[in-house]
């Protein structure tokens, strides 16, 4: 009976474990927002706190005999839990690391103390891999550093905004690759850990402009990268209520936004007028001169001082996005001439409005939009469709109920067929939208089946917004 009770314990808590870190793993190893900010909490109960409390209750009233019957019924449910994810836990070395301190307490403390607790290994192996991994993380800070320094002659541009950073960080990139070797930050790579890894592992010797796009969850996220790497050159887009679960108020947001011009070499910085500064010298504000912006399924195109610009990417936001790169362009000795015909050349980014037609269907993938201006201008575009609309979407994530009360209004305006993904804002969708329009997604795996029910040839499918299964 020992060693059965010793193998399920082993196998509970490495089930227990992988339930914490894959939460972990998912939200930047923060535990507050693990605890505060998940957007399943009743998951933390089912998954973790009941199946804990029953094991250590059982384990003791039994004189733990009897915890692995807590086991079996847990595996039963775990199976299930994970085989629902469409976001797995990825074994980095944090995370090998992790297991292997708390296997390896969970042993130790099995074999000496004949206990079989959660908690005390779990915490112990959390604290260690905290511990470990700054040390770690200490060395790769100061290898990055030496590097940025050794590159005396880079050209740095931080780039942060509310909504849309990463498509001006890719934009600028491709337009000003016509006169630099230039090097972005990959994919959506903003944190201060992120961009180190970037520096140390990615960052080409020759590079002459380096694009950092930089996020931020709390007051002092920006601050962190800015002062790290200095950017000469910044770009602050629009601010909006994108994390304001966070930050509490726009003001807050809009405070860790400015905290990109602490650079203290900073030669010139171009703020969206939505971060309401007063200009100087170095300071600029823009978006007021943006005008004449036309938007459709073919293309954008707008004005900044009767000069027009033309671009195959959709949505009319990519105005304020791209009049930023217009700025940034000309400040490095780029001409009108050049940057309109680099517009002319600018790829989508992937799930950023993206057009793709398939099987006499037009798909707009906008499943990495999350932000109530970007959706609102993706439900316009899709506006102008004249066949049959269909949305699918779990509504906006990190927001309040009052924006996600105004993005099923509009949904109900515009589309015929409207699939609400995720259980998160699912009450609203439905005490919103028509009846006849609404349908349910409870399981993302049935996606393909629902699409191929409820869609035909010659609709529109928008993608919006389309999260996780932890989402």
């Amino acid at each position: 009976m020992i060693y059965l009770n010793t193998i399920a314990y082993l196998i509970f808590i490495s089930m227990i474990g992988y339930y914490f870190i894959t939460n972990m793993q998912w939200y930047s190893y923060r535990l507050k927002r693990v605890i505060f900010h998940h957007t399943k909490v009743w998951w933390h109960f089912i998954y973790f706190l009941i199946p804990f409390v029953s094991y250590e209750l059982i384990s003791a009233i039994t004189n733990k005999k009897y915890g692995f019957i807590v086991v079996l019924f847990y595996i039963i449910l775990f199976i299930f839990w994970i085989k629902g994810l469409d976001k797995k836990l990825v074994f980095t070395a944090r995370i090998k690391r992790f297991f292997m301190a708390l296997l390896g307490f969970a042993i130790f403390i099995t074999f000496i103390f004949k206990a079989f607790t959660i908690f005390i290994p779990l915490m112990l192996a959390l604290g260690v891999s905290w511990l470990t991994e700054k040390m770690i993380f200490s060395s790769f800070v100061k290898m990055a550093d030496k590097k940025i320094k050794r590159m005396d002659k880079l050209i740095i541009i931080g780039i942060t905004a509310s909504y849309g950073k990463t498509s001006i960080k890719n934009y600028l990139e491709e337009t000003l690759k016509e006169k630099y070797r230039t090097y972005a930050t990959p994919r959506s790579i903003n944190t201060f850990g992120g961009i180190v890894a970037d520096i140390n592992q990615k960052l080409p010797d020759d590079t002459e402009v380096y694009i950092v796009e930089m996020g931020a969850r709390e007051k002092g996220d920006i601050s962190e990268i800015s002062t790290f790497i200095n950017p000469h050159y910044a770009i602050v887009g629009k601010i909006g209520s994108a994390h304001i679960e966070y930050f509490k108020s726009l003001e807050n947001i809009r405070n860790t936004k400015m905290e990109i011009i602490q650079s203290n070499r900073l030669k010139e910085a171009w703020i969206h007028n939505s971060a309401n500064i007063n200009p100087s010298d170095k300071i600029h504000k823009f978006g007021d001169e943006i005008f004449d912006i036309k938007a459709s399924l073919d293309g954008t195109s707008f004005k900044i001082d009767e000069i027009e610009y033309s671009t195959n990417l959709l949505g009319s936001f990519n105005a304020i996005n791209l009049t930023a790169i217009v700025k940034v362009a000309k400040a490095l000795g780029l001409n009108d001439k050049t940057i309109i015909e680099r517009f002319k050349t600018l790829k989508q980014v992937p799930h950023r409005l993206q057009r793709i037609d398939a099987g006499g269907k037009i798909i707009l993938d906008d499943s990495f939009n999350g932000n109530i201006d970007g959706m609102m201008a993706s439900f316009e575009l899709a506006k102008t469709y004249q066949g049959r609309k269909v949305i699918i979407t779990p509504g906006l994530i990190e927001a309040n109920d009052e924006l996600n009360i105004q993005v099923a209004k509009k949904v109900n305006e515009i589309f015929d067929i409207i699939i609400v993904s995720g259980d998160l804002n699912c009450p609203i969708f439905q005490r919103e939208v028509d009846e006849n329009k609404f349908v349910r997604l409870k399981n993302k795996s049935d996606m393909e089946e629902i699409l191929v029910i409820q869609t035909e040839v010659g609709d529109l499918i928008l993608f919006a917004n389309d999260a996780p299964s932890f989402i």
